[in-house]
């Protein structure tokens, strides 16, 4: 794969039971695109299932927290690993749908 032009990053804290199909959305919007993109999840030292989850799903890059840090430094974290040339960032609960990052990609793209 060539150099991801947008990096998504996705913190996540126990976010076992909705990561799954959050990340099945942002595969099927990945999919979606002409240009390439990274997803990274940034786990903050979950005690549940969210690490085991996040690496089950293909294409996706998982960054680690030793332990909560919260949702800032996860961000940050992320930003700070992205190789795109543009890094969006979205809750793991997909509150603002992954599909309307077209509007904020829209005068760059």
């Amino acid at each position: 794969m060539s150099e991801p032009y947008l990096s998504i990053v996705v913190p996540a804290y126990n976010e076992s039971g909705r990561l799954s199909s959050s990340l099945e959305a942002i595969q099927r919007y990945v999919g979606s695109k002409p240009f390439p993109i990274e997803t990274i999840v940034v786990d903050d030292g979950s005690t549940d299932g969210t690490v085991e989850i996040a690496s089950r799903q293909e294409g996706i890059r998982v960054l680690r927290n030793l332990r909560n840090r919260g949702k800032g430094f996860s961000v940050r974290h992320g930003v700070l690993e992205a190789r795109g040339e543009m890094v969006l960032f979205t809750d793991a609960d997909l509150s603002a749908p992954i599909v309307e990052a077209v509007k904020l990609l829209a005068g760059v793209v």
